[in-house]
Parts: structure tokens; C-alpha cells; sequence
């Protein structure tokens, strides 16, 4: 197993907690952005500002981590595809075990040590996975620059934004062949006229 850098910005030193259940502390911190801390369609870009406040308590287990994320995220609007912003706050809560517990766990047959997803490098912890998994589902599947951006037109393109009365004649395909019986008539018509006239 690799073991975490220590220097790494998301990892984290819980030594002056030590092992006494009941003890705490409290951290804020400011981190760069990981790589895919997002979607395909809006994410917090690679290095912008992350903020959080954590709350580490030590348990019998090991250390409960309580906090919140605050962060922007930037995307395409869905509507129109200009750039869209969103406001990520996402709280989270996950226990990172101490290695021997897990153990002891495995050895006594305990089948929800299996599903323990988090646990102590020694003294350190990583948040990432734990952030990425609050963050992506905080995030808008549907991001608009705006609630009521009127987005494109389906016929041209256009910005319905630059251009409120953007509008299109658009006949319904069950009537075209009327029309083109009534532009025959009108031809027809204006050649009647003209013989007449000559």
C-alpha cells in the first residue's frame, strides 16, 4: 500500500488528537482544487479555491471527520452555452478507522468492516474521495447561466437573450402542400390577368 504525503494539501495530521475518544479539533483551511472535482458538464476547475471547515473528534474507532465545502464551479449553460457559475456548499461526515480496528474487525467476522471505505494512514488521512463525493452530487446536472435564460432558437441559433422577439412563420408540414396548391392558384391567376390584358 502507498502511505500519503504528508505534504500533500488534503491530507491530513490528526497527532494532537492522539487515541483519547473525546478529544477534538477544529481546522479551517483553503486547499487548490483537485483534478475531476466535478462532471463532464460543470466542475470546480483543476487549482481554483476550496474552502473548508473541519471537525475532527477522536472516537473509539478512529476519527470522526464533520465539516463543510465551499467552492465555484464553472460550466456551459445548458440552454444557451455561455459560461455558467454555481455556488458549491456541500456538508459531509466520514469516519476514518484506525488500521487495527479494521483488522480486528476482519478477524471477528464483521462483515460491515468490509464495506469501510476510509481509514488511517497512521496519523494521516486523505479528504479528497471524501470531498469528491459531497461536491459532485451538490453540483447542478442541468447548469444555466441564468434561472430564466430563454436559451437558443431551434430554428437559427440565435440568442433568444439578445433578441426577446426573435421569432420564426413556421408553417406545420400538414398544411404545406395547401400552400403549394395556393401559390399554383396565385400563378395561374396573375398569368389569366396578363392574357387578358394583352
Amino acid at each position: 500500500m502507498d502511505h500519503l504525503n504528508p505534504r500533500s494539501p488534503l491530507v491530513f495530521d490528526t497527532t494532537a488528537l492522539g487515541r483519547r475518544p473525546g478529544s477534538m479539533e477544529r481546522l479551517r483551511r483553503t486547499v487548490d482544487a483537485p483534478v475531476d472535482f466535478g462532471t463532464d458538464v460543470i466542475a470546480v476547475p483543476q487549482g481554483a479555491p476550496v474552502e473548508l471547515e473541519l471537525r475532527l473528534e477522536s472516537v473509539v474507532e478512529g476519527v470522526l471527520v464533520t465539516g463543510s465545502v465551499t467552492a465555484r464551479a464553472t460550466g456551459a449553460c445548458v440552454r444557451c452555452l455561455d459560461p455558467a457559475t454555481h455556488e458549491v456548499v456541500a456538508e459531509f461526515q466520514e469516519l476514518f478507522a484506525y488500521a487495527d480496528r479494521v483488522a480486528h474487525h476482519r478477524e471477528v467476522g464483521d462483515d460491515d468492516s468490509e464495506t469501510q471505505e476510509h481509514k488511517l494512514d497512521g496519523v494521516l488521512f486523505d479528504l479528497e474521495p471524501v470531498l469528491v463525493d459531497a461536491v459532485v452530487p451538490a453540483l447542478p446536472f442541468q447548469p444555466v447561466c441564468r434561472d430564466d435564460c430563454p436559451g437558443l432558437c431551434s430554428e437559427c441559433g440565435a440568442r433568444l437573450a439578445d433578441d426577446p422577439g426573435h421569432r420564426h412563420d413556421v408553417i406545420d408540414p400538414r398544411w404545406s402542400a395547401l400552400t403549394a396548391l395556393t401559390a399554383d392558384s396565385r400563378t395561374t391567376t396573375l398569368s389569366n390577368t396578363e392574357e387578358k390584358r394583352n
